[in-house]
């Protein structure tokens, strides 16, 4: 049970959220439980929504972006957040479940993208304390600096909505992943 309120629908939260939530919709098809959530806070909401948008319009392929929030939802032990990116990881970004292993166990299959998990799990784990030899091995496998930044805010933000989940207990609306399953 959520430890903090989920309004029910749209018409059940905030009047300052109802559009945000009803792009959502109109996205996704649904409003999953993290964003009616969130809805509690319109600036939360939008805070979210705007950074989700800026950075899905950024130089790091889907596969990737998704890759790392496994990776940091593994970290994180948030259950929500690992159900919501193995749906989304297999059925938007074409990840095969040995990929969301090694995605989750901090690392890729593939040789690039095994760069990029590499140094996500390293942000995450160190709290961005990383080493000159930590960026300068992500960059040597072919990420710019543009890509190095927006691997380190997709951390940010995936450690923010791991957060939010746990400590509301977010009732998961996805197929359920326990990151303890590993």
């Amino acid at each position: 049970m959520t430890l903090i309120h989920t309004p029910a629908t749209i018409d059940a939260a905030p009047p300052r959220s109802q559009p945000l939530l009803e792009a959502v919709q109109r996205q996704l098809g649904v409003v999953p439980n993290l964003f009616r959530l969130v809805s509690n806070s319109p600036a939360a909401l939008e805070g979210y929504l705007s950074m989700s948008g800026a950075l899905a319009k950024g130089s790091l392929p889907a596969p990737t972006r998704e890759r790392v929030a496994l990776a940091v939802s593994q970290i994180n032990g948030c259950d929500y957040c690992l159900s919501a990116h193995t749906y989304l990881g297999k059925n938007l970004a074409g990840l095969n479940d040995e990929e969301i292993h090694a995605n989750r166990s901090g690392r890729s299959n593939e040789a690039k993208a095994d760069a990029a998990v590499r140094f996500a799990a390293k942000v995450a784990q160190e709290r961005g304390q990383v080493s000159t030899s930590d960026v300068r091995v992500v960059r040597d496998a072919g990420y710019s600096d543009e890509q190095i930044i927006e691997i380190v805010q997709h951390v940010a933000l995936n450690i923010w909505t791991n957060y939010i989940n746990l400590v509301a207990a977010t009732d998961i609306d996805f197929p359920l992943v326990k990151s303890g399953d590993l």
